[in-house]
């Protein structure tokens, strides 16, 4: 049996903050396990996979692109039929077919949340739904977004919707999720030490000072690349947030240009925020703080009454674009295999599964050049 020694390299920030408790039934212990791949990721299928509402154990992306090939195939009524019970066990989704014009739009979103919530009680510990509307100041260049089939139930707002913010001229409303990450990053740690994984704890300066114990590297470090492989490409956009106390505040408003929003979650309100470039100052600035009261409050009048629980500052791991390839570090003779997967600026919870499902295919290909026998000469 071949057994290949790996690590992965974790910023500060990602280290895991607490233990969670047992899962509960043996379906709640299979979430996340049948996410889609890679760059097929997307809420729909996460909904979809989560309330093991997938059909034949495939991905909802994936199921689709099948059905819209039968339908361009010819196989009309029965792909129509297979679509119709596809769509039936995903929640508010929209469905184009691309040979005419039909379209299904399926609006039972309460009660297909309500069951999905009973399946899998266990996901709304690490989420919530949160709805509402993103505003702007002036109509955007694409009123309808690349994303505005991944999240649910996407449309334009209405005009008596604008009335309550008098500043702007056109907003968005959508369904989305938001990720508690105190919650779910210790239910992965639990995962990973379950599945026989050993977390270690220690502060490097090189990654060569990994290669007499391992045979390949995952490197996640975020901002510390920078220092550990030499990235300078890679820069922290400071963000600073409050979190309050505001309870009757159950959906989201965002600034179309994503500085200002109030976002609900299962404990508080986070309040943002700052998109500060260069900086590595992580203490709260108390004018930014009141600074971000005062433009959520204008978004949110209610909030006047909210409580502060607290500031929190954090550093994006900004580059321009995200690191997510092989390289082979060689010195002396030796080498060391290295997957780097890190730079994803704001967006890593976004597409956090997606990210890690590359790096492993990478890693995988790594363990499979380990077991290729090197050619021998025959001189």
């Amino acid at each position: 049996m071949w057994r290949h020694r790996a690590c992965m390299l974790l910023s500060p920030g990602q280290r895991q903050l607490q233990q969670n408790g047992p899962m509960g039934s043996e379906h709640r212990e299979s979430l996340l396990n049948h996410f889609p791949n890679g760059k097929e990721f997307c809420f729909l299928c996460l909904l979809g996979n989560q309330a093991n509402w997938s059909l034949e154990n495939k991905c909802w992306c994936q199921g689709l692109r099948e059905i819209q090939g039968s339908l361009l195939r010819g196989h009309g009524d029965r792909a129509h039929r297979s679509l119709r019970r596809w769509c039936d066990r995903t929640v508010n989704c929209r469905v184009h077919i691309p040979d005419g014009p039909r379209m299904f739009h399926y609006r039972h979103l309460r009660q297909v949340l309500s069951l999905y919530h009973q399946q899998c009680s266990s996901w709304n510990t690490y989420s919530s739904h949160v709805s509402r509307w993103q505003v702007f100041r002036s109509v955007p260049t694409e009123e309808v977004p690349f994303w505005a089939d991944v999240v649910l139930g996407f449309r334009k707002m209405t005009e008596a919707e604008l009335k309550r913010f008098s500043q702007y001229e056109f907003g968005q409303a959508f369904t989305t999720l938001k990720c508690e990450t105190a919650a779910y990053l210790p239910w992965l740690e639990k995962r990973l030490k379950e599945s026989g994984g050993l977390l270690l704890t220690r502060r490097i300066k090189d990654l060569w000072e990994l290669q007499p114990s391992f045979d390949i590297v995952v490197n996640c470090s975020g901002l510390g690349s920078r220092q550990l492989v030499g990235d300078s490409m890679i820069s922290p956009v400071r963000g600073q947030v409050l979190q309050a106390q505001a309870p009757w505040v159950k959906n989201f408003i965002r600034d179309g240009s994503g500085l200002t929003y109030i976002y609900p979650g299962t404990s508080f309100v986070t309040l943002g925020g700052t998109r500060q470039k260069g900086d590595w100052n992580l203490s709260p600035d108390a004018e930014l703080s009141r600074e971000i009261f005062s433009r959520c409050c204008a978004l949110e009048p209610s909030l006047h009454r909210a409580h502060i629980l607290r500031e929190k500052v954090g550093l994006r791991p900004s580059r321009p674009g995200v690191r997510l390839q092989k390289e082979i570090l060689v010195r002396g003779g030796q080498r060391l295999l290295v997957v780097h997967n890190y730079g994803h600026g704001s967006g890593g919870i976004s597409v956090h599964w997606g990210s890690a499902l590359e790096a492993t295919r990478l890693v995988m290909d790594w363990i499979r050049t380990l077991r290729t026998p090197a050619p021998v000469s025959k001189l």
